[in-house]
């Protein structure tokens, strides 16, 4: 017997283990799992409830048992809640089990989610070192691991099947975002207050997407106030959140939900790039030779490009390529508010036309 913070390792009869409803969908190419387990071995036990329900590794435990073991060595994990454990267990038969609501659902599933994203790295580590000598069943073999970038998108899919019967996760995200905030103790009390309300409108019926976007405008405008208010910030950045602390509220009563969470990241994205855009490369003459019609012709191949990304590309970017889009972002926001501002005080700036463009 090994052990391990929360899981202990033991040795069970495959048989005892039990398998609720939700674990035997979408099982895929047990033949090539099983072949790869029979070559390779093991390499990492799958999970259990202390009473023997299957949390994590239906795949592996169908291919073991088509190779016929009988015993074999699972991580016994302790700390489920008593709802992800009945959860777990449900069975087809069970056709009186209470229908989760979209705050109990999205508990679930971040609990889900997390004893997924734990089994999947410890099948990557695994993988990386292969099966000891004289272990041959010891996590899915390595062929099967999946890859460090893709963990969190596999758990978050795999939560959502286990917990909703449907792979969508973008709701439970957003919900567990504002639960993230009432229970973040470092957060002010009046905004953990606002999720706590927005929670209670999602529990009555109200929109989660609405109520999700509301609460990333209050964060954006709570860190504006900050950074306006924040003596050891650089002048610039206090003056920049200032001014977007202002727009912001200025448009509270006009502006859409969609308008007004747009204009507060807006002004806090041009808040702490503000002494990027001031220290930036100044232009020099080769750089500022391109004509119009080459500003033109990119930012019509730019029309609307963050439509064509969704949220799953915040995973995926390296810290280096995330600075060069803000450093990008900066610059811009400066070069457009520069010739904003040369347009809006020269009324005599020439309009050039579209078609003397095009020659």
């Amino acid at each position: 017997m090994t052990s391990t913070p929360g899981h202990i390792e033991l040795e069970r009869s495959i048989d005892s283990i039990r398998i609720g409803s939700r674990h035997r969908t979408d099982l895929g190419d047990i033949d090539a799992l099983a072949a790869s387990i029979e070559k390779q071995g093991l390499l990492q036990p799958i999970t259990v409830t202390p009473d023997g329900t299957l949390v994590c590794g239906a795949r592996r435990l169908a291919a073991l048992r088509q190779l016929g073991v009988r015993k074999l060595n699972v991580w016994v994990r302790s700390g489920i809640s008593d709802g992800l454990a009945q959860l777990l267990a449900e069975q087809d038969d069970n056709a009186l089990h209470k229908t989760l609501s979209p705050t109990e659902a999205a508990t679930l599933y971040r609990e889900v989610k997390m004893l997924l994203a734990e089994d999947a790295r410890r099948r990557q580590i695994a993988s990386r070192f292969g099966a000891k000598k004289g272990t041959p069943q010891s996590d899915g073999a390595a062929t099967v691991a999946a890859p460090v970038t893709s963990l969190d998108g596999y758990a978050r899919a795999r939560a959502a099947l286990l917990v909703t019967g449907t792979r969508s996760y973008t709701t439970l995200e957003r919900i567990g975002y504002l639960q993230g905030i009432v229970a973040d103790e470092n957060l002010d009390e009046a905004l953990r207050r606002l999720a706590t309300i927005e929670l209670d409108l999602i529990s009555n019926g109200g929109s989660v997407t609405a109520a999700h976007r509301r609460m990333k405008t209050q964060l954006a405008f709570a860190e504006l106030e900050q950074l306006a208010a924040d003596a050891a910030q650089p002048a610039l950045i206090r003056h920049a959140a200032s001014a977007g602390t202002s727009r912001v509220h200025a448009a509270e009563t006009t502006q859409s939900d969609i308008e007004l969470e747009q204009l507060a990241r807006e002004a806090l994205s041009r808040a702490k790039t503000a002494t990027k855009a001031k220290n930036a490369r100044p232009a020099t003459p080769n750089d500022s030779n391109l004509p119009v019609r080459s500003f033109v012709f990119l930012w019509n191949d730019l029309r609307e490009w963050w439509l064509r990304y969704d949220d799953e590309i915040v995973s995926q970017l390296t810290d280096e390529q995330w600075d060069q889009f803000e450093a990008t972002l900066a610059g811009t926001i400066a070069f457009a508010e520069r010739m904003r501002s040369l347009r809006d005080d020269s009324p005599a700036v020439a309009r050039v036309s579209t078609r003397s463009l095009s020659r």
